[in-house]
Protein backbone atom coordinates (compact mmCIF):
# COMPACT_ATOMS: atom_id res chain seq x y z
CA UNK A 1 0.00 0.00 0.00
CA UNK A 2 1.33 3.50 -0.77
CA UNK A 3 0.46 6.34 1.37
CA UNK A 4 -0.42 9.80 0.20
CA UNK A 5 -2.54 10.08 2.99
CA UNK A 6 -0.74 12.91 5.14
CA UNK A 7 2.85 14.49 4.93
CA UNK A 8 4.18 12.59 8.43
CA UNK A 9 3.50 9.15 7.57
CA UNK A 10 7.70 8.69 7.47
CA UNK A 11 9.39 8.59 11.02
CA UNK A 12 12.43 11.37 10.43
CA UNK A 13 14.76 12.25 7.72
CA UNK A 14 18.29 9.99 8.08
CA UNK A 15 20.34 13.00 9.03
CA UNK A 16 17.85 13.56 11.92
CA UNK A 17 17.58 10.23 12.95
CA UNK A 18 21.54 9.99 12.62
CA UNK A 19 22.23 12.63 15.14
CA UNK A 20 19.38 11.51 17.85
CA UNK A 21 21.78 8.21 17.45
CA UNK A 22 25.11 10.10 18.26
CA UNK A 23 24.29 11.51 20.94
CA UNK A 24 21.58 8.93 22.67
CA UNK A 25 24.06 8.05 25.41
CA UNK A 26 24.85 11.61 26.14
CA UNK A 27 23.25 13.36 29.51
CA UNK A 28 21.86 16.94 28.92
CA UNK A 29 19.99 19.44 30.85
CA UNK A 30 15.97 19.46 30.77
CA UNK A 31 13.37 21.49 29.56
CA UNK A 32 14.94 23.09 26.45
CA UNK A 33 17.52 24.59 28.05
CA UNK A 34 20.40 22.69 26.56
CA UNK A 35 23.25 23.28 24.39
CA UNK A 36 21.38 21.73 21.21
CA UNK A 37 18.17 24.44 21.42
CA UNK A 38 21.01 27.01 21.83
CA UNK A 39 22.64 26.03 18.86
CA UNK A 40 18.90 25.54 17.07
CA UNK A 41 17.67 28.93 18.31
CA UNK A 42 20.63 30.56 16.98
CA UNK A 43 20.45 28.82 13.59
CA UNK A 44 17.03 29.61 13.25
CA UNK A 45 17.38 33.13 14.07
CA UNK A 46 19.93 33.46 11.99
CA UNK A 47 18.01 32.06 8.88
CA UNK A 48 15.03 34.64 9.56
CA UNK A 49 17.45 37.15 10.53
CA UNK A 50 15.86 38.24 13.42
CA UNK A 51 18.72 38.18 16.18
CA UNK A 52 15.77 39.91 18.77
CA UNK A 53 13.37 37.03 18.17
CA UNK A 54 12.64 34.41 21.02
CA UNK A 55 12.64 30.82 19.48
CA UNK A 56 10.51 28.30 21.66
CA UNK A 57 10.28 24.45 20.96
CA UNK A 58 7.04 22.48 21.25
CA UNK A 59 6.13 18.90 20.31
CA UNK A 60 2.61 19.11 17.80
CA UNK A 61 1.08 21.97 16.00
CA UNK A 62 -2.19 21.91 17.87
CA UNK A 63 -0.19 22.31 21.08
CA UNK A 64 1.81 25.11 19.60
CA UNK A 65 -1.64 26.67 18.53
CA UNK A 66 -3.66 26.51 21.68
CA UNK A 67 -0.14 27.98 23.29
CA UNK A 68 0.40 31.04 21.46
CA UNK A 69 -3.46 31.88 20.89
CA UNK A 70 -3.98 31.61 24.38
CA UNK A 71 -0.80 33.50 25.89
CA UNK A 72 -1.84 35.93 23.59
CA UNK A 73 -5.31 36.59 24.08
CA UNK A 74 -7.41 38.67 26.72
CA UNK A 75 -10.56 36.31 28.59
CA UNK A 76 -12.95 38.28 26.62
CA UNK A 77 -11.17 38.03 23.19
CA UNK A 78 -11.42 35.80 20.25
CA UNK A 79 -9.37 34.52 17.48
CA UNK A 80 -10.09 35.59 14.05
CA UNK A 81 -9.78 33.04 11.49
CA UNK A 82 -10.72 31.59 8.17
CA UNK A 83 -13.78 29.12 8.23
CA UNK A 84 -11.54 26.60 7.03
CA UNK A 85 -8.51 27.25 9.55
CA UNK A 86 -6.98 24.29 11.16
CA UNK A 87 -7.88 25.80 14.78
CA UNK A 88 -11.67 25.72 13.53
CA UNK A 89 -12.33 23.07 11.77
CA UNK A 90 -9.19 19.96 12.81
CA UNK A 91 -8.25 20.32 16.31
CA UNK A 92 -11.01 19.19 18.53
CA UNK A 93 -12.11 22.48 19.73
CA UNK A 94 -8.69 22.78 21.73
CA UNK A 95 -9.07 27.14 21.45
CA UNK A 96 -12.45 26.59 22.48
CA UNK A 97 -11.44 24.60 25.33
CA UNK A 98 -8.68 27.29 26.12
CA UNK A 99 -11.77 29.62 26.82
CA UNK A 100 -11.42 31.67 23.74
CA UNK A 101 -13.47 31.98 20.54
CA UNK A 102 -13.10 31.32 17.13
CA UNK A 103 -14.13 34.13 15.31
CA UNK A 104 -14.58 32.55 11.72
CA UNK A 105 -14.70 34.24 8.07
CA UNK A 106 -15.43 33.48 4.93
CA UNK A 107 -12.65 31.94 3.39
CA UNK A 108 -11.98 32.10 -0.08
CA UNK A 109 -9.78 29.05 -1.37
CA UNK A 110 -8.66 28.95 2.19
CA UNK A 111 -7.72 32.41 2.36
CA UNK A 112 -9.09 35.39 4.27
CA UNK A 113 -8.20 39.18 3.33
CA UNK A 114 -7.33 42.60 4.97
CA UNK A 115 -10.96 43.81 3.54
CA UNK A 116 -12.35 40.82 5.56
CA UNK A 117 -9.93 41.74 9.23
CA UNK A 118 -11.25 45.59 8.91
CA UNK A 119 -14.41 44.47 8.47
CA UNK A 120 -14.80 42.15 11.93
CA UNK A 121 -12.95 44.69 13.34
CA UNK A 122 -15.27 47.41 12.55
CA UNK A 123 -18.22 45.34 13.07
CA UNK A 124 -17.59 44.70 16.85
CA UNK A 125 -16.91 48.29 17.54
CA UNK A 126 -20.30 49.49 15.80
CA UNK A 127 -22.04 46.83 17.92
CA UNK A 128 -24.54 48.98 19.99
CA UNK A 129 -23.31 47.05 23.17
CA UNK A 130 -19.59 45.79 22.11
CA UNK A 131 -18.65 44.65 25.69
CA UNK A 132 -21.34 42.05 25.15
CA UNK A 133 -19.60 40.08 22.19
CA UNK A 134 -16.62 38.55 21.98
CA UNK A 135 -13.87 40.93 20.77
CA UNK A 136 -11.45 40.02 17.84
CA UNK A 137 -8.07 39.83 19.73
CA UNK A 138 -5.95 38.64 17.03
CA UNK A 139 -5.31 37.18 13.40
CA UNK A 140 -4.83 33.51 12.83
CA UNK A 141 -3.72 32.37 9.24
CA UNK A 142 -1.68 29.32 7.91
CA UNK A 143 0.91 28.63 5.14
CA UNK A 144 -0.03 27.08 3.33
CA UNK A 145 -3.58 26.97 4.04
CA UNK A 146 -5.95 24.30 4.44
CA UNK A 147 -6.39 23.59 0.62
CA UNK A 148 -2.75 23.82 0.22
CA UNK A 149 -2.79 27.51 -1.99
CA UNK A 150 -0.67 30.19 -0.57
CA UNK A 151 -0.64 34.08 0.40
CA UNK A 152 1.87 35.80 -2.14
CA UNK A 153 3.56 38.77 -0.26
CA UNK A 154 1.29 41.87 -1.40
CA UNK A 155 -1.79 39.92 0.60
CA UNK A 156 0.62 39.61 3.63
CA UNK A 157 1.48 42.77 3.85
CA UNK A 158 -2.19 43.79 3.61
CA UNK A 159 -2.94 42.12 6.14
CA UNK A 160 -0.12 42.43 8.40
CA UNK A 161 -0.78 46.39 7.90
CA UNK A 162 -4.44 46.20 9.20
CA UNK A 163 -3.53 44.04 12.00
CA UNK A 164 -0.78 46.78 12.74
CA UNK A 165 -3.55 49.34 12.63
CA UNK A 166 -5.85 47.50 14.76
CA UNK A 167 -3.72 46.47 17.31
CA UNK A 168 -4.00 42.95 16.40
CA UNK A 169 -1.42 40.52 16.78
CA UNK A 170 -0.80 38.28 13.66
CA UNK A 171 0.07 34.57 14.38
CA UNK A 172 1.23 32.09 11.34
CA UNK A 173 0.43 28.75 11.35
CA UNK A 174 3.58 26.86 9.85
CA UNK A 175 2.95 23.55 9.99
CA UNK A 176 3.64 23.26 6.55
CA UNK A 177 6.12 26.25 6.12
CA UNK A 178 8.47 24.76 4.46
CA UNK A 179 6.28 23.60 1.51
CA UNK A 180 4.66 26.68 0.78
CA UNK A 181 8.40 28.57 0.66
CA UNK A 182 9.30 26.21 -2.13
CA UNK A 183 6.16 26.52 -4.39
CA UNK A 184 7.03 27.52 -7.85
CA UNK A 185 3.90 30.07 -7.10
CA UNK A 186 5.04 32.03 -3.59
CA UNK A 187 6.90 35.02 -3.42
CA UNK A 188 7.63 35.04 0.02
CA UNK A 189 10.68 34.58 1.61
CA UNK A 190 11.39 33.01 5.33
CA UNK A 191 12.46 35.97 6.65
CA UNK A 192 9.37 37.82 5.15
CA UNK A 193 7.15 35.50 7.52
CA UNK A 194 10.02 36.68 10.04
CA UNK A 195 9.53 40.12 9.50
CA UNK A 196 5.27 40.59 8.83
CA UNK A 197 4.12 37.92 12.09
CA UNK A 198 4.23 39.30 15.56
CA UNK A 199 4.59 35.13 16.09
CA UNK A 200 4.72 32.05 13.97
CA UNK A 201 5.89 28.94 13.93
CA UNK A 202 8.20 26.55 11.90
CA UNK A 203 6.58 22.84 11.20
CA UNK A 204 9.04 19.93 12.11
CA UNK A 205 6.46 17.49 12.09
CA UNK A 206 5.43 17.62 8.58
CA UNK A 207 8.81 18.81 7.05
CA UNK A 208 11.10 16.14 8.36
CA UNK A 209 11.35 15.80 12.14
CA UNK A 210 10.55 12.93 14.04
CA UNK A 211 8.47 15.61 15.82
CA UNK A 212 8.74 19.52 16.81
CA UNK A 213 7.41 22.78 15.92
CA UNK A 214 9.78 25.77 16.66
CA UNK A 215 7.53 28.55 18.06
CA UNK A 216 9.08 32.34 16.96
CA UNK A 217 7.90 35.36 19.07
CA UNK A 218 9.09 38.36 17.12
CA UNK A 219 6.83 40.95 18.92
CA UNK A 220 8.55 42.64 22.53
CA UNK A 221 5.31 42.33 24.42
CA UNK A 222 4.54 38.51 23.29
CA UNK A 223 7.54 37.77 24.86
CA UNK A 224 7.52 37.90 28.64
CA UNK A 225 6.39 34.50 30.61
CA UNK A 226 5.90 32.36 27.51
CA UNK A 227 7.37 29.61 28.85
CA UNK A 228 4.70 29.69 31.61
CA UNK A 229 2.07 28.96 29.01
CA UNK A 230 4.48 26.46 27.63
CA UNK A 231 4.05 24.37 30.53
CA UNK A 232 0.99 25.21 31.96
CA UNK A 233 -0.49 23.06 28.46
CA UNK A 234 1.76 20.33 29.02
CA UNK A 235 4.23 21.72 26.19
CA UNK A 236 7.45 21.61 28.23
CA UNK A 237 9.20 18.46 27.17
CA UNK A 238 11.35 17.44 29.53
CA UNK A 239 13.73 15.59 27.09
CA UNK A 240 14.01 18.93 25.41
CA UNK A 241 17.04 18.52 23.52
CA UNK A 242 15.13 16.03 21.25
CA UNK A 243 13.30 19.24 19.57
CA UNK A 244 16.58 20.94 19.57
CA UNK A 245 18.72 18.51 17.87
CA UNK A 246 15.97 17.50 15.39
CA UNK A 247 15.96 21.37 14.26
CA UNK A 248 19.68 22.50 14.59
CA UNK A 249 19.84 19.51 11.92
CA UNK A 250 17.16 20.73 9.76
CA UNK A 251 18.72 24.07 9.95
CA UNK A 252 22.09 23.54 9.20
CA UNK A 253 23.02 23.42 5.55
CA UNK A 254 19.93 24.39 4.51
CA UNK A 255 18.45 21.22 4.54
CA UNK A 256 14.92 22.61 6.00
CA UNK A 257 14.19 23.74 2.61
CA UNK A 258 16.25 21.19 0.50
CA UNK A 259 13.87 18.20 1.45
CA UNK A 260 10.66 20.19 1.38
CA UNK A 261 11.67 20.84 -2.31
CA UNK A 262 11.01 17.29 -2.84
CA UNK A 263 7.72 17.17 -2.26
CA UNK A 264 7.16 20.22 -4.24
CA UNK A 265 8.35 18.52 -7.42
CA UNK A 266 6.49 15.16 -6.55
CA UNK A 267 3.02 17.34 -6.37
CA UNK A 268 3.48 19.11 -9.55
CA UNK A 269 4.33 16.26 -10.93
CA UNK A 270 1.17 14.60 -9.96
CA UNK A 271 -0.91 17.86 -10.59
CA UNK A 272 0.23 17.83 -14.30
CA UNK A 273 -0.83 14.63 -14.50
CA UNK A 274 -4.36 15.01 -13.23
CA UNK A 275 -4.46 17.85 -15.70
CA UNK A 276 -3.02 16.21 -18.88
CA UNK A 277 -5.36 13.02 -17.80
CA UNK A 278 -8.40 15.52 -17.71
CA UNK A 279 -9.48 15.14 -14.19
CA UNK A 280 -11.47 17.97 -12.47
CA UNK A 281 -9.02 19.88 -9.56
CA UNK A 282 -10.99 20.29 -6.45
CA UNK A 283 -8.94 23.20 -5.43
CA UNK A 284 -5.77 24.91 -7.42
CA UNK A 285 -3.27 24.33 -5.04
CA UNK A 286 0.79 24.96 -6.05
CA UNK A 287 2.02 22.64 -2.94
CA UNK A 288 2.24 19.72 -1.61
CA UNK A 289 -1.50 19.02 -0.94
CA UNK A 290 -3.23 18.14 -4.50
CA UNK A 291 -7.15 17.97 -4.58
CA UNK A 292 -8.74 15.95 -6.92
CA UNK A 293 -12.55 15.32 -7.69
CA UNK A 294 -12.90 11.16 -8.59
CA UNK A 295 -16.28 9.05 -9.08
CA UNK A 296 -17.06 6.90 -6.41
CA UNK A 297 -15.88 3.98 -8.35
CA UNK A 298 -12.16 5.28 -8.99
CA UNK A 299 -11.86 6.22 -5.32
CA UNK A 300 -12.68 2.45 -4.51
CA UNK A 301 -10.05 1.15 -6.95
CA UNK A 302 -7.37 3.37 -6.36
CA UNK A 303 -8.13 2.49 -2.41
CA UNK A 304 -7.43 -0.96 -3.11
CA UNK A 305 -3.52 0.37 -3.83
CA UNK A 306 -2.96 3.47 -2.37
CA UNK A 307 -4.00 5.84 0.66
CA UNK A 308 -4.98 9.18 0.59
CA UNK A 309 -8.40 11.42 2.25
CA UNK A 310 -11.60 11.66 1.14
CA UNK A 311 -12.01 15.06 1.73
CA UNK A 312 -15.52 16.50 0.75
CA UNK A 313 -18.64 15.01 -1.00
CA UNK A 314 -19.25 16.51 -4.19
CA UNK A 315 -22.24 14.67 -5.13
CA UNK A 316 -24.07 11.01 -5.34
CA UNK A 317 -22.01 10.09 -7.56
CA UNK A 318 -18.20 12.24 -7.10
CA UNK A 319 -15.88 12.59 -4.08
CA UNK A 320 -13.00 15.07 -3.65
CA UNK A 321 -9.70 13.83 -2.40
CA UNK A 322 -6.64 14.78 -1.39
CA UNK A 323 -3.57 12.92 -2.64
CA UNK A 324 -0.58 14.41 0.13
CA UNK A 325 3.35 14.60 -1.13
CA UNK A 326 5.91 14.84 1.71
CA UNK A 327 9.79 15.44 2.00
CA UNK A 328 10.39 11.49 1.54
CA UNK A 329 7.83 10.88 -1.40
CA UNK A 330 9.72 8.98 -4.61
CA UNK A 331 9.41 9.34 -8.07
CA UNK A 332 8.41 6.32 -7.97
CA UNK A 333 5.39 6.13 -5.47
CA UNK A 334 4.34 9.10 -7.80
CA UNK A 335 4.78 7.24 -11.26
CA UNK A 336 2.96 4.53 -9.66
CA UNK A 337 -0.10 6.48 -8.65
CA UNK A 338 -0.20 8.69 -12.11
CA UNK A 339 -0.10 5.33 -13.93
CA UNK A 340 -3.52 3.89 -11.86
CA UNK A 341 -4.95 7.11 -12.44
Amino acid sequence: MIQFQCDYNQTCHPAILDALRVIGMEQNVGYGCDLYCEQARSAIKSAINRPDADVHFLVGGTQANATVISSVLRPYQGVLSADSGHINVHETGAIEHSGHKVLALHATNGKITAQQIQQAVDAHSADEGPEHCVQPGMVYISFPTEVGTIYSLSELEAIQTVCHTNHLPLFIDGARLGYGLCSPQCDVALTDIARLADVFYIGGTKVGAMMGEAVVITAADLKPHFRYHIKQNGGMLAKGWLLGVQFLTLFTDNLYLRIAKNAIEQAMRLKQALISKGYTLYADSPTNQQFVILTNEQAQSLSSQFLFERWATVDATHVAVRFCTSWATTASDVDTLIAAL
